[in-house]
């Protein structure tokens, strides 16, 4: 399966779906964008300051740690939306279409509401946190900053999967993704 095209990134589902649809795919990919590069200003910065100054930065592990989590938990969605998460298919594939229409339905549905529960599972971890007090040594904010992108990721997938969900539900053919429709790549 290719990635789409930047053409075919508007979201296929109709009226406010496809508009939070469309709005989450540009929300995960300026998070993935900005935190890759961030990181890699952040870490090149650190490597001149050591080298030319013999002085490191001393937040750059702390800012690393914190887009690490963002990047992470953002890409969980920017992969649910492209149907890239690993799927064992071997029961699946061997299924007459309107099969693989309802079992795709069903893991959604069910790959939603688990992500959902662990967003409520996450928020009250980082509440635990927050009551800690804790803060980071270097950059003296709280700690549970640092995991708020964990339930927005989450979440964030949670959707994607309801989504994908829905479009199945809407279509008969069978979609990985709400953009990515079943099958493989014959080269």
């Amino acid at each position: 399966m290719s990635e789409p095209s930047p053409s075919k990134r508007a979201s296929t589902l109709p009226g406010v779906l496809g508009w939070i649809d469309t709005w989450l795919g540009r929300a995960e990919a300026l998070m993935l964008g900005a935190g890759v590069l961030l990181m890699a200003f952040n870490t090149v910065a650190n490597v001149i300051g050591r080298f030319l100054f013999q002085n490191s930065l001393f937040f750059t592990e702390e800012i690393n740690r914190i887009l690490i989590v963002m990047i992470t938990f953002a890409g969980i969605g920017y992969a649910a939306r492209h149907g890239r998460h690993i799927r064992m298919s071997a029961v699946f594939d061997v299924l007459p279409d309107a099969g693989r229409r309802w079992l795709m339905i069903l893991i959604a549905l069910g790959t939603s509401l688990v992500m959902f529960a662990l967003t409520v599972f996450s928020v009250r971890y980082i509440s635990s946190v927050a009551e800690s007090g804790r803060i980071l040594p270097a950059l003296q904010i709280p700690v549970w900053w640092v995991f708020v992108w964990v339930p927005v990721g989450l979440a964030v997938t949670g959707v994607q999967y309801l989504l994908t969900a829905l479009k199945n539900l809407m279509s008969r053919k069978v979609y990985l993704s709400t953009q990515v429709q079943d099958g493989y790549d014959d080269e």
